[in-house]
């Protein structure tokens, strides 16, 4: 029996987090998502580990449990390092086994940060010596870099990140475990660059409140077992590690490029054309996932490899439900329309991809056939830019072409 995880998101002591996120706020969420593995978050912070340690039972394969939902130990940290006289910014998920392995990456990341200061630290510390440093004290210590595109914070950014994952990781590359998609990107786009094939691609949500756990999501056919997912992730074996969930990247907040204070939002071939300069203002615009993509890329649509880990686009059940009764996801209506569903028909995951579509509509037939659409790619897009959300829509029609071609 398969399960799906979300492996990256944050606790209620990262900034700008809802108090909700800890394991008890977690699992109640995943358990109406359908999510049976959960990261935790956030082991980095003394606080929350504190609390970890009280929750979470151990399982004896490298995962615990609280509520009947699975945790990996997990974690983000921001490095932010001057390097041939660059300032780099790359934000980096650390899986671990167990508390005595998070434990002795606390003690050393400690060194070079105030763990205690965010539940996502800031470490002067290079990513080359960080990962080599933390196989040094455990080969089961895991690194992936987060959300590999976004201009802020990420590995391949533009404004933070490098052309090369050498550049960033030196001769520790071959020790990265694999790599996070992003909210703004999604497998097909990443697999325009040859150098990304040698990396599992996987996504997560990144979530802040728990409303947002599963957005993104891996979907494993392991056993619940730390290292038989490892070991899946890391040999990209198609029977173990069956596919992945991803936002329509049309609704990340840096798909396009774009100026948020001036309402602009360009294609990046307008961006382009007009020197990566807002034209309103005059003022660089911030260059979104798509044209790092489109600078980077080395393969044309028809080039693309068959064989890589599939995906499938969703749209979180309640913005579906939102958009079918023209009122805020987080209304009263949208919410009790959304628990009618899952309490009837199962989880959010199962209602999203796997269910008769007549057996949803059978419950409520506006939104089946909403979710009919969402499968079928029949969506209208305003793309995200500069920081502000992209909007997905159910068409009426079929849109000429559900996926436009990159090159």
């Amino acid at each position: 029996m398969g399960f799906w995880a979300d492996l990256h998101v944050h606790s209620k002591y990262s900034r700008a987090t809802s108090q909700n996120m800890d394991p008890a706020g977690i699992a109640k969420i995943a358990k109406l998502k359908g999510i049976k593995l959960m990261g935790t978050g956030d082991f980095t912070h003394p606080l929350y580990l504190k609390e970890l340690k009280q929750l979470l039972e151990p399982t004896g394969t490298g995962l615990f449990v609280y509520n009947d939902v699975y945790f990996m130990l997990t974690t983000e940290v921001s490095n932010i390092y001057e390097k041939h006289g660059h300032t780099y910014k790359i934000h980096n998920i650390i899986l671990a086994p167990d508390f005595q392995h998070v434990e002795a990456i606390n003690r050393y990341l400690s060194k070079y940060g105030a763990l205690e200061s965010d539940g996502r630290p800031i470490l002067g510390l290079d990513p080359e010596t960080m990962v080599r440093e933390l196989k040094k004290i455990s080969p089961q210590i895991e690194i992936i870099p987060a959300h590999i595109w976004t201009p802020w914070f990420s590995l391949f950014g533009a404004n933070s990140g490098v052309n090369r994952i050498e550049d960033a990781f030196g001769d520790m590359t071959e020790h990265i475990l694999a790599l996070e998609t992003g909210l703004s990107s999604d497998p097909w786009m990443n697999w325009h660059w040859s150098a990304l094939d040698r990396w599992a691609l996987v996504s997560n949500s990144d979530a802040h409140s728990p409303l947002n756990i599963g957005r993104e999501a891996n979907y494993f056919e392991t056993k619940l077992d730390y290292f038989d997912i490892i070991d899946a992730i890391r040999t990209q074996d198609r029977k173990r590690f069956g596919y992945t969930i991803e936002f329509f990247p049309e609704e990340g907040k840096y798909h396009y490029d774009g100026h948020r204070k001036c309402g602009v939002r360009l294609h990046p071939r307008e961006a382009m054309f007009n020197n990566n300069i807002c034209p309103v203002c005059g003022k660089p615009l911030t260059i979104g996932v798509l044209h790092r993509v489109y600078m980077l890329g080395d393969r044309t649509d028809d080039e693309l490899p068959k064989d890589r880990i599939p995906f499938y686009h969703v749209i979180p059940l309640r913005e579906i439900i939102a958009d079918v009764v023209h009122m805020g996801k987080d209304s009263h209506t949208v919410e009790n329309r959304y628990m009618r569903l899952v309490c009837e028909l199962g989880t959010e995951m199962e209602i999203l991809l796997n269910l008769n579509i007549d057996d949803i509509k059978a419950i409520d037939p506006e939104v089946g056939t909403a979710i009919d659409k969402m499968r079928r790619g029949e969506v209208k897009v305003e793309p995200g830019y500069d920081g502000v959300y992209g909007v997905i829509k159910i068409e009426a029609e079929p849109p000429e072409s559900p996926q436009l071609s990159l090159f």
